[in-house]
């Protein structure tokens, strides 16, 4: 198979997997109307996730799959996950789909902030000038002080502050497990604290709720399946730019769901956002950076 063919084929996943993922969002803001809690939102998201990747993740690695090759980072990694979720979930309650992922975008700006002080890394002027623009695209989106303070906004971007400390911990243990099975230890970590506490928060659903709670597991691993094959096919680098393609179906599945649709400052402050990343990834790359993915842990891991 040429190389070309393989990119595209990397390119067919990213895309499908995008066309989807907007689908949690739809499940979560649905389920947190109809009064389900967000905790019970976020345990139903890891409990599928555990069950879902825990046949994949045995068949690959067999019973190391349920030993951690690095507990204290995965632990970390579980947490964050649980912050961005439950941050993300909180906020579509307040805010539409397409407003909660516009703010949400912020992540890779905030992972290349972080990086010199967490990862060590060396940021040159240009991409910091590309992470104070992104910030104006963040302020145009939110508007401070010209539109009334939507406490959404501030769960968004915690949403992506969590996210950008779980890829930024994610690195350190890049090449030493294997995707899927990291997938399932970090699934199961997160899952037994919010077991452990679902006793305080849990409250009876139906079966139609149960359906969704498990479509929005089943999602979640499609997807993530689906983002993990196509770097198989294609670079980072490559690939990156189609992960913000996610934004149409979100426009659209808050649209057709719930009669919600962005406004044009919402387009403009995602497009500075997404150019400021693009360019972002494609410096480091230049620059002979590790290529490493900028995924959307909330909804795809």
């Amino acid at each position: 198979m040429n190389p070309s063919h393989n990119s595209l084929k990397g390119i067919g996943l990213v895309l499908f997997a995008m066309a989807i993922l907007p689908f949690i969002d739809v499940c979560a803001k649905y389920l947190g109307q109809q009064g389900v809690p967000i905790a019970q939102l976020v345990w139903a998201r890891f409990l599928f996730g555990s069950l879902f990747t825990l046949p994949f993740a045995a068949s690959h690695a067999g019973r190391s799959a349920f030993r951690p090759v690095n507990p204290f980072y995965n632990a970390c990694r579980a947490v964050l996950l649980i912050l961005g979720t439950f941050f993300f979930f909180l906020a579509l309650k307040h805010l539409s789909i397409a407003d909660t992922l516009a703010i949400y975008f912020v992540q890779p700006i905030l992972i290349t902030a972080l990086s010199p002080l967490l990862l060590g890394e060396h940021v040159g002027p240009r991409r910091w000038l590309s992470v104070a623009v992104g910030f104006i695209g963040v302020l145009i989106i939110i508007r401070p002080g010209l539109q009334a303070f939507n406490v959404g906004v501030a769960y968004a971007l915690l949403a992506g502050f969590s996210s950008a400390l779980y890829i930024i911990v994610t690195r350190h243990l890049t090449g030493r497990a294997d995707a899927i099975v990291t997938t399932f230890q970090t699934s199961v970590i997160g899952l037994l604290p919010l077991t452990v506490a679902l006793p305080f928060y849990w409250q009876a659903v139906s079966m139609n709720q149960w359906l969704l709670l498990g479509l929005m597991g089943a999602i979640a691993i499609t997807g993530h399946f689906l983002i993990t094959k196509a770097y198989d096919y294609a670079e980072a680098s490559l690939l990156s730019p189609f992960n913000y393609t996610e934004m149409i179906m979100a426009v659209i599945a808050g649209w057709y769901f719930f009669g919600d649709f962005p406004d044009q400052w919402t387009f403009l402050g995602v497009a500075i956002l997404i150019s400021c990343a693009i360019y972002i990834s494609w410096r480091e790359r230049s620059l002979g950076k590790k290529d490493f993915p900028v995924g959307d842990p909330a909804k795809s891991e």
